[in-house]
């Protein structure tokens, strides 16, 4: 089964600030989120086999504890949209074209400078590709992002006509999916 996790809080989520690709740490509420995370698994006898994350610091703390023990692979294909010059925008007064963006994100293409959420979905996509057929008899972490989250959850339901982009997607929320004679089913959201 494939486990695709949000990274638990960094300072400048709770600040309302566009992420993206900044590499800051998960702050204390991020890490006893993950650490919260990975316990409820265990409980529940998820043991990883595999873990991957985007190479981003906050990605790769929350793979480590919410997997202890377990080597974390990263994977450039997993980190989080390229916000390009919105990079650290308040999103309490984001400009007219991110309010745009964000109200329509199915209509309405990314900013200049910034991922096409199209670029999010491939790359993605290409990532769980490779990796479903060792999630079709292990445990498998995938530690990213919200929009890359998104992205995985859109590229596994290429029917939900867009649901996904407008979610909202907290810190260490968790996905699953099963794989299947070589197919990945439909994610659902575990909720610990």
């Amino acid at each position: 089964m494939i486990y695709v996790i949000r990274h638990g809080q960094t300072e400048l989520n709770s600040a309302h600030a566009l992420q993206g690709r900044s590499d800051h740490p998960l702050n204390a509420t991020g890490v006893e989120q993950a650490r919260e995370t990975g316990r409820r698994l265990a409980e529940r006898g998820v043991v990883f086999a595999h873990v991957w994350s985007s190479p981003l610091q906050r990605a790769v703390r929350t793979a480590e504890l919410v997997a202890p023990g377990v080597p974390v692979a990263t994977d450039e294909r997993l980190i989080e949209m390229d916000y390009g010059p919105y990079e650290g925008t308040d999103l309490r007064h984001p400009a007219p074209e991110i309010i745009t963006f964000f109200s329509d994100f199915v209509h309405n293409p990314a900013p200049e400078g910034m991922e096409q959420l199209a670029q999010v979905v491939s790359r993605t996509g290409q990532f769980v590709e490779e990796v479903k057929e060792l999630a079709e008899e292990e445990d498998v972490l995938v530690s990213t992002h919200a929009i890359a989250m998104k992205g995985i959850l859109e590229y596994l339901t290429p029917d939900s006509g867009g649901f996904y982009w407008s979610k909202n997607i907290g810190n260490c929320a968790v996905y699953t999916a099963d794989v299947c004679d070589g197919r990945i089913g439909v994610p659902r959201e575990l909720v610990l």
